[in-house]
């Protein structure tokens, strides 16, 4: 099963020094038929203007994982981190029994940031942060692993059944992305357009497949985030 999600009928908000999209309830959106997808709880892509952001905030008991688009993004939190991200960079926190965190633009240009939340399997857990500058080179033309369960081949652990990857596609290429019984994912296309299966994506729009292989054709040049977990 798929289902396009067409990023203009999506959550918005615009506070003038951040504008959102929300693919699921989030602050003033709010939508009892669309919570999550799975364990997936929030995905908000952000445009930060330079010298605002996010001043120190708590959150507790969800897993958290901030993706650099365009610009830098500057964390700094409760247990002592800090430091910056640029396009492509990942940043992970488990906020577990709490923690208090910041994130701005320090930059010059507007700042693009995908923010997930995932559900964690189990309330609790003790919070933890990392910061992981992968190359780009690293998902141009496969798919870059970047996050997983705890016991998976990832460099990010996340405290669920959960896989996130990224895609850098050349206009005409293509790539497959398996998706067993009872598996299923979200696809973001980030930026670019493609197509799969029936779906035509446009930049920002987004895909859920439920137990089908999905085989990605790129149109134009095209970035995108896939997460990959258990059917719900």
């Amino acid at each position: 099963m798929l289902k396009r999600i067409d990023h203009r009928k999506m959550g918005k908000s615009d506070l003038g020094w951040l504008q959102s999209l929300f693919h699921f309830s989030f602050a003033d959106y709010h939508n009892p038929q669309n919570m999550n997808f799975g364990v997936l709880r929030v995905l908000n892509d952000d445009l930060v203007a330079p010298g605002t952001g996010f001043d120190m905030h708590p959150h507790r008991d969800m897993e958290i994982i901030s993706y650099v688009v365009e610009g830098s993004l500057s964390h700094k939190d409760s247990l002592g981190n800090q430091g910056t991200l640029t396009r492509g960079q990942v940043q992970y926190m488990s906020a577990g029994t709490g923690v208090l965190h910041s994130e701005h633009n320090r930059g010059k240009e507007t700042a693009r940031l995908l923010q997930v939340w995932i559900l964690p399997y189990r309330k609790g857990h003790q919070p933890s942060y990392g910061d992981y500058p992968f190359p780009w080179e690293g998902r141009v033309g496969r798919l870059l692993h970047f996050a997983s369960g705890p016991g998976g081949s990832a460099p990010v652990k996340v405290n669920q059944d959960v896989n996130f990857y990224a895609l850098a596609l050349e206009a005409g290429k293509e790539i497959s992305f398996p998706l067993p019984q009872g598996r299923q994912a979200y696809v973001v296309q980030i930026e670019g357009d493609s197509r799969i299966g029936e779906a035509e994506l446009s930049p920002r729009d987004a895909l859920e497949a439920i137990e089908e292989d999905l085989t990605v054709q790129a149109k134009t040049d095209s970035h995108l985030l896939f997460i990959e977990m258990g059917k719900s």
